[in-house]
């Protein structure tokens, strides 16, 4: 199989160089980027045209859809190449020596393979912008892709991941769009809040438990994707609502039942989606009505002036007869089939002056009365 792929490849590389070479031609004869070597004059003598320098050009080696389980052997140089694309092949491994030659690449393909590693030359690839490894069966990414200080694209869908390195944030701080969805990833690093260029994260379909901390530092994050964690995520973190560029927000399908009351503040959102979610604050039927809707409500709650209903104690009083408009009558109130409720302050007489200086009330102040037995009690 490397054999045959090995002719395949040889054979498209010589239509490449040829294609090239008739392009080349081609421009020559339109009077098109013409080179001019050593030429001589109409006395003899040697005389030296104007040379004008060409920029190196951007080569792409193509090897996609070949069927390889493994990549042949190239003798050609690599140097010069800047899109490489072994994408749709069963590859299973990648040689070190070969990543390790490619020096001058830009954007790198290699989704929908059998990967199970990445090799660790990957981190001499200075200046490698995009990454695309989707559709393998990676279980982590090598440590050394911190050292792809250039790279601006990363697309690691579709594989086994079950973490990301931990300090993968504090490296990579020209990344702008990092692709992590259908993994199985259990959380972020915490150094994601380090990606200050990042513009577009999308972790949907993993098992993430909660998102990092100090998200607000994202202030060129755009979209935001972490819908279908399903259970394992109950909660936003507050900063996601101080993430003053975005506009599009997906946490659809979580088991989220409280929206934090900061995101009220993303004036800039234009989209956003939580169904299949147990919400209670907002209700639903407020996120369902429009965004200004739901923003006003978490402002409102945020600056302390939502409206809720306040429960009052005084008809509570008044029901059970501890406080109401007759509790100056001489006599109990009956309520509720006859019974009795509690003590009301009829049972209690006003005092006034006059009436404490009378004989009469000071009887009954005396001590004979206070400890004696009363009328009606029981005689021991």
């Amino acid at each position: 199989m490397a054999s045959s792929s090995s002719s395949i490849w040889q054979q498209n590389w010589r239509e490449t160089k040829t294609g090239d070479m008739r392009d080349m031609g081609e421009k020559r004869r339109r009077g098109q980027g013409h080179v001019h070597g050593v030429g001589f004059g109409a006395a003899g003598g040697v005389g030296h045209a104007e040379h004008e320098e060409k920029p190196r050009e951007q080569k792409k080696l193509d090897m996609s859809g070949m069927s390889m389980d493994t990549l042949p052997h190239l003798a050609m140089s690599l140097g010069n190449i800047t899109t490489l694309d072994l994408s749709n092949n069963n590859l299973q491994t990648i040689p070190e020596s070969i990543i390790a030659r490619l020096l001058n690449v830009v954007v790198l393909d290699v989704h929908s393979n059998q990967l199970t590693s990445l090799p660790n030359s990957i981190g001499c690839l200075s200046k490698l912008k995009v990454l695309n490894v989707s559709g393998n069966l990676l279980r982590e990414l090598p440590a050394t892709i911190e050292e792809c200080r250039a790279l601006e694209e990363l697309n690691a869908n579709f594989n086994q991941l079950t973490r990301l390195p931990d300090t993968l944030g504090f490296e990579l701080h020209g990344l702008r769009r990092l692709s992590v969805n259908s993994n199985k990833l259990a959380f972020l690093p915490s150094s994601t809040s380090h990606m200050l260029a990042l513009r577009s994260l999308d972790a949907r379909l993993n098992c993430l438990r909660a998102l990092p901390d100090g998200m607000e530092n994202l202030g060129s994050l755009e979209a935001l994707n972490v819908s279908q964690n399903f259970q394992y995520l109950r909660e936003l973190p507050y900063g996601i609502g101080l993430l003053v560029s975005l506009r599009e927000l997906d946490v659809s399908y979580n088991t989220i039942a409280a929206l934090p009351d900061s995101m009220g503040c993303l004036t800039k959102l234009v989209r956003f989606s939580a169904a299949g979610n147990p919400l209670v604050c907002p209700p639903m039927d407020v996120v369902d009505q429009s965004l200004d809707a739901m923003r006003a409500y978490l402002s409102a709650r945020m600056n302390g002036t939502a409206k809720t209903k306040k429960k009052s104690w005084v008809p509570k009083l008044v029901k059970y007869s501890t406080f109401s408009a007759g509790m100056m009558t001489p006599a109990r109130t009956k309520v509720h089939g006859g019974n009795t409720d509690g003590l009301l302050m009829s049972d209690y007489q006003s005092l006034h002056g006059g009436r404490i200086a009378s004989p009469g009330f000071l009887s009954m102040l005396s001590p004979r009365r206070l400890f004696s037995p009363r009328r009606n009690s029981p005689k021991y």
